[in-house]
C-alpha cells in the first residue's frame, strides 16, 4: 500500500485526467525539494508497474498527488525519495511488507492509511487483492521553516514515523477532501483549497505522527487471524443477503458484544458498517463494468431498492451511481 515497490510484470495501462502532462510542466518548475529528480510524472518511477492511474494532480507547490488502482501482485525492494501519506479508498487486501529489520501484515480496506518517511527501504512484500490508493507525496520539510518556528517546533527535529495500517478518521477526511477536488477538476478555487488541505495535514502529521510524538497502541485486542478470515469469508459469500449479527459472531465463536468490539478493532469498522461498506465496493464494480440498470444492481448488491441503494451510495462515496459510472467511463475512454 506504500507505493515503494513492483507488482507483477506486464505493461502500464496508465489512465490521466486530461491535465497531468501539462500541470506537470508548471510543477517541474515550480516544484518543491521532494528529494527526488522531478523530471517525469509522479507515478511513473516502477513503483506501481501492475496498474492503472486513475488520477494525477502535480500543478501545486507543496504537495503532489495521484490515485492509483493496484494490482494484485508482489512488491520488490526499493527506498522511498519522498515522504508518502497513503489512504486505501476501495478494495480490501491483506499487504506484507519487510522494513526496518522486521515484517509487517497488515489487513487494509478504504479509510486505512500508512505513513511512510523519506528515505524508508522497504525490502519487498506483497498486496493479496486489488486496492485503490490515494498517494500524497510530501517534501522533506513538510512546512516552511519559518512557519515550524513561530509554532515553537525544531525544524531539525522533524521526522515522520514509519505507521502501517492506521485508522485516523481525521486523515481519511482531509485526503478525501482532496481528492474530491481532485476529481471536480480545474477550477479558480482549486489551488486554494488544496493548499488549505495540504496546510491541515502537515499540522496533523506534525501533532501526532513524527517520531518523538507517535506512541504505537499496546495490547490492542485483536481477532484471531483464522477466526478473523471465516468472518470475512462469511460476510464475502453472503453480503447481498441479510446477515445477522449473531451469525458473524458465531462464526468468530465469540459473544455478539465482544465480537464487536474485537471485529471494529481489527477491520476499523463495525460489522454493519463493513457488510455496507462491501455492498458498495461490488455496486462499484458492477457499474464500472456493465451496463446493467441501477435497479438491477441495487437487488444483486443487497441494498432492497434503488432508492436505498442511491442514498447509501452517495453517502459513502461522495458521488450518485450514475454520477460514478459517468467518470468512469470517462477515465477508461481518456476524455
Amino acid at each position: 500500500m506504500n507505493g515503494v515497490g513492483k507488482a507483477a510484470p506486464g505493461p502500464v495501462p496508465v489512465v490521466n485526467d486530461g491535465r497531468a502532462l501539462a500541470l506537470w510542466d508548471d510543477a517541474r518548475r515550480s516544484g518543491p525539494d521532494f528529494g527526488v529528480s522531478m523530471n517525469a510524472p509522479v507515478g511513473t518511477t516502477g513503483r506501481y508497474p501492475a496498474g492503472s492511474r486513475l488520477l494525477n494532480d502535480a500543478n501545486l507547490p507543496h504537495f503532489r498527488a495521484e490515485h492509483w488502482s493496484i494490482a494484485a501482485g508482489n512488491l520488490e525492494s526499493a527506498t522511498f525519495d519522498s515522504n508518502v501519506v497513503a489512504l486505501v479508498t476501495s478494495g480490501r487486501s491483506r499487504v506484507s511488507r519487510r522494513a526496518n529489520g522486521a515484517t509487517y501484515s497488515d489487513y487494509v480496506q478504504p479509510g486505512t492509511a500508512s505513513v511512510s518517511p523519506l528515505g524508508l527501504k522497504e525490502d519487498g512484500g506483497a498486496i493479496a487483492n486489488a486496492i485503490d490508493v490515494l498517494l500524497i507525496y510530501l517534501p522533506r520539510q513538510l512546512v516552511e521553516e519559518e512557519v515550524l518556528i513561530n509554532c515553537g517546533l525544531d525544524p531539525s527535529g522533524i521526522e515522520l514515523a514509519h505507521i502501517n495500517s492506521l485508522a485516523d478518521p481525521t486523515l481519511h477526511r482531509i485526503g478525501m477532501a482532496m481528492l474530491g477536488a481532485m476529481q471536480r477538476g480545474p477550477d479558480p478555487s482549486h489551488r486554494l483549497f488544496l493548499d488549505g488541505m495540504h496546510s491541515a495535514l502537515a499540522g496533523h502529521l506534525l501533532g501526532n505522527y513524527t517520531v518523538e510524538r507517535w506512541r504505537p497502541q499496546t495490547n490492542t485486542p485483536d481477532l484471531d487471524p483464522r477466526r478473523l478470515k471465516r468472518v470475512l469469508d462469511l460476510i464475502e459469500l453472503r453480503f447481498a443477503e441479510t446477515l445477522s449479527l449473531s451469525e458473524l459472531a458465531a462464526q468468530a465463536c465469540l459473544s455478539e458484544f465482544h465480537f464487536s468490539r474485537l471485529f471494529r478493532a481489527a477491520t476499523g469498522l463495525s460489522p454493519y458498517r463493513y457488510v455496507t461498506h462491501r455492498r458498495v465496493e461490488a455496486a462499484e464494480q458492477l457499474l464500472a463494468n456493465t451496463q446493467a440498470p441501477q435497479l438491477e444492481i441495487a437487488l444483486e448488491t443487497g441494498f432492497g431498492s434503488q432508492a436505498n441503494f442511491i442514498r447509501v451510495f452517495r453517502k459513502l462515496t461522495g458521488m450518485t451511481p450514475g454520477q460514478f459510472r459517468a467518470q468512469r467511463r470517462d477515465v477508461k475512454t481518456g476524455s
